[in-house]
Formats: structure tokens, sequence, C-alpha cells
């Protein structure tokens, strides 16, 4: 059975609106009430997949050229849908956008997000960037990612992603420290995840959003490498799971024990992809529980 549902984009420093209506079809015997998060299982990268109760859904980040998010996407959504309401791509970095330029052309994209930067001057990134030019061209709404935006999942049920990094222009910053960092809120629960922010924008963050970061879980940021993830932050988000995205065996030797030690030592359950595959964590809006 079809049904309507909307996403708004409220970018509040331009006092602006948008509205995006979306047809989806979905199943009959899924929740009514239930967020899904899935961390994906795309080895040495990050993709997140969201999907709200009413069908919205979001990419963060799509992983490596190999293209397993393709393969996880399928996993997660039903294999007649083929929209995305959402994309957001945390940084130009390869193992973060290698995927995105095959999701875009597989699949119907009503909004592409990014930090606009230029750090990374990539055969993967300057073809993302022309596939992305095209779409805009072509009805795909571009939008600047900036502190204050939020993205409205389901206005009934207030899900929101809330940008909360960057907070000036990172045009030309290294990429990492261009990172957008979201809190996808919903109810009693809420998520941080911060691309591959290293600890001096976590600090930043968490002078800026203090008595906005305690949530349920973490994503952590750069693969659990001890560029991130530091102590002030996690203990600012205070998280009951934190989510480390790694391929198995590694070369980088992520996730560091520098950063496991710190999360065990905050009573932080940690689930790692290298070792789990996909993570899906649910919330009803009053807590969250792993599938």
């Amino acid at each position: 059975m079809a049904k309507s549902t909307k996403v708004l984009l409220l970018l509040v420093g331009a006092l602006i609106v948008f509205n995006f209506f979306i047809w989806r079809a979905t199943s009959a015997e899924t929740p009514n009430s239930i967020l899904k998060v899935y961390f994906l299982d795309i080895g040495q990268g990050d993709a997140t997949f969201i999907e709200s109760p009413n069908g919205n859904q979001v990419l963060i980040d799509g992983g490596r050229t190999d293209n397993k998010v393709l393969r996880e996407l399928g996993e997660v959504m039903s294999p007649l849908d083929r929209e995305i309401d959402v994309i957001i791509a945390t940084h130009p970095d390869a193992d973060h956008i290698g995927g995105l330029p095959e999701v875009l052309k597989r699949f119907r994209v009503e909004n592409y997000i990014d930090s606009g930067n230029m750090g990374k001057n990539t055969q993967i990134f300057n073809t993302l960037t022309a596939i992305v030019k095209e779409k805009d061209d072509s009805g795909m709404n571009y939008l600047l990612a900036k502190r204050g935006d939020r993205i409205i999942l389901d206005a009934e049920k207030q899900i929101y992603l809330d940008i909360l990094y960057p907070d000036k222009d990172v045009t030309y910053v290294e990429s990492n420290d261009a990172s957008i960092v979201v809190k996808l809120s919903y109810g009693k629960t809420c998520f941080i995840m911060s691309g591959d922010a290293f600890q001096d924008i976590e600090r930043h963050v968490s002078n800026i959003e203090k008595n906005n970061l305690d949530c349920d879980v973490l994503k952590t940021g750069h693969h659990g490498s001890r560029t991130s993830t530091g102590e002030q932050w996690v203990g600012f988000v205070s998280p009951k799971y934190a989510v480390i995205s790694a391929g198995k065996d590694n070369s980088y030797g992520h996730p560091h024990k520098e950063v496991t030690n710190i999360l065990e030592k905050f009573g932080v359950k940690i689930l790692r992809t290298d070792e789990s595959g996909r993570i899906e964590i649910y919330s009803d809006g009053g807590g969250v529980y792993l599938r």
C-alpha cells in the first residue's frame, strides 16, 4: 500500500524551508513506530542507512569504490524501492564517497548534502562531483550542510537529523576536519555520527553543543582511529553503544587500543562491523535495542 511521506529540510541560517513529497510502497508487516539504523558492512569505510517509520530514508556515506554498499542496500531495502530521500556525504575521502556514484546512478535521490569541502582532487571525487552536478541540473536538490540545519524525517513522530558541524566555511580545510557531524533524534533516543572528524573537531563541537550531545549511540569517528573518539567527546555523548565501522584485518590496525580503552573506561558496549558484520539498531522513541 502506498502512502505519502514528507521530508523537510529546515535551513535555519537562510530561513528557508524546503518541502519534498515522496511516495513509497511500504511493507504491511513493518512496525509503524520503529526507527531503523543500519551500520552497513562495507569493509574499511563508512556507510549508514536510516529508515524512519513513515518510510523516509537517509544514506550517510557510501563506502569504497568496490560498491559493497549496493549489496548492503539490497539487503535492507525492498527490491522494488529505487528511491533514497537524502544522501549525506560527510567528507570527500574515498572510503566514504567511493560507492556514491553508483548509488546516484541506480537510485532516484531527492536530496544530496555535503560540506562543500574541496580537499580531495581525486578521480573518485571528480567523478562524484560531475554526477552530483548532472543530477542537480535535472531535479535533485543539492544542499550545503551547516550547523543549525534540520532534516525532518517524520514530523508526526518528531524524528529528525540535526547538523551540528560544520559551523564555518570548510571549503579548503583538511578533508577529515570538514566532516559533517549529525545527530539523529527520535523521542528520548538519539544517535551521534561524525564521519572522520578529528579530536579537535570533537572538542569544538563539545564546546558549542555541550548540552545537546548525550545520546544512546555513538558512531565512532575515523573507523576507531586514535585520531578521533577522544575522552572528552565520549564523556559528553555518554553512549550506551559505540559502533566502529572497520574492515577485517585492515592495514591501519583499526580500531586502535587507545579508543577501545576509552570506551571501556566509560562502560560503553562496543559493536564492530569487522567482527559482527552489519549492525542494526532500532529505536521506538523510548529506548534503543539491537536487532
